[in-house]
């Protein structure tokens, strides 16, 4: 039939290759991260000096 796991949900120690996987997928999981978030900062330094270009224009044809 089927193993009973123990209750508490304990799983067995991962083995070296699942834990090597486990770093690396971590490392690139940061990395990514990373690059997304100084993504979204440029896009943010962009829109704002957008928004700053736009109200003066406005300002100068009135």
């Amino acid at each position: 039939m089927y193993e009973k796991s123990d209750a508490a949900g304990a799983s067995k120690p991962k083995s070296n290759r699942e834990a090597e996987r486990d770093a690396r997928l971590k490392a690139a999981l940061k990395a990514n991260m990373g690059r997304r978030k100084a993504q979204a900062r440029a896009r943010a330094v962009v829109d704002s000096v957008d928004d700053a270009e736009h109200s003066t224009d406005n300002n100068e044809n009135e």
